[in-house]
């Protein structure tokens, strides 16, 4: 995947596998339509009871490779303690400046993992930044042009949130499960001995993959379809016509 690249789509997630639990679908219908798409991944997820930092790359290349994502890269930050502060905003406005995406997609405004909430502040706050000509940042000895993404929007993670508007994801619901189970220490893995060295977890029981076929299922049943993803926005949306709405 190469790293330089303009992206239609730039998604931020404080953990890897984030971005493939809840908008996957929607990065692959984007991709199919011909948009180019990467992830950012806050933390290496290094807090984590089942699986290592090494094991969460291997993973998350593989995910990547189902979803056919353009790039993907790791920012490193604090898993449980990054902050919302000057260093970390930084460090994601050179990847805004960088890839110059025209759609952000960032975590949950509130969830049950502290790390998300956080992960969807810190998106906002970097997207505005990035487009002040006064902040300026280097990559690899250059300066980076200013750049302010069109729309952010939130996905909706573990906890429910009513959406502002969903994606039907029906024809890529197989495929994103896939690059669900790449992570196979995460979750639920039908290898028993894997299973039998590792801790069970929240996420890691057949019931959670269970919860989020249903979630699917709700969201995609609010807008007459199989499956969909939902999303939340930061401003008000705006229309041209009237018939572009379903």
């Amino acid at each position: 995947m190469t790293n330089n690249i303009k992206l239609d789509i730039l998604v931020l997630a404080a953990h890897p596998d984030d971005a493939e639990l809840s908008c996957s679908g929607t990065i692959l219908k984007h991709i199919q339509m011909g948009k180019k798409v990467g992830i950012i991944d806050l933390t290496q997820g290094e807090l984590g009871s089942r699986g290592t930092v090494e094991t969460r790359y291997a993973e998350a290349k593989k995910a990547s490779e189902i979803l056919g994502i353009s790039v993907r890269e790791n920012l490193k930050l604090a898993d449980g303690f990054f902050q919302n502060d000057k260093e970390s905003q930084l460090a994601i406005i050179k990847m805004i400046r960088k890839y110059q995406p025209e759609i952000v997609l960032a975590n949950a405004i509130h969830d049950r993992h502290p790390d998300h909430p956080k992960g969807a502040r810190i998106a906002v706050d970097a997207c505005f930044l990035s487009g002040l000509r006064m902040i300026e940042t280097e990559l690899d000895g250059e300066n980076q042009a200013v750049w302010r993404p069109k729309h952010l929007y939130h996905y909706i993670q573990d906890q429910y949130i009513t959406p502002d508007f969903v994606v039907d994801i029906s024809d890529f619901w197989e495929t994103k499960k896939a690059a669900i189970r790449a992570y196979e220490t995460q979750f639920f893995s039908q290898n028993p001995a894997l299973e039998a060295s590792m801790p069970v977890t929240y996420i890691s029981t057949p019931e959670f993959l269970e919860f989020l076929e249903a979630r699917a299922k709700e969201l995609g049943h609010q807008i007459n379809v199989k499956y969909g993803e939902g999303f939340t926005k930061t401003r008000i949306l705006g229309v041209d016509n009237l018939f572009d709405l379903k």
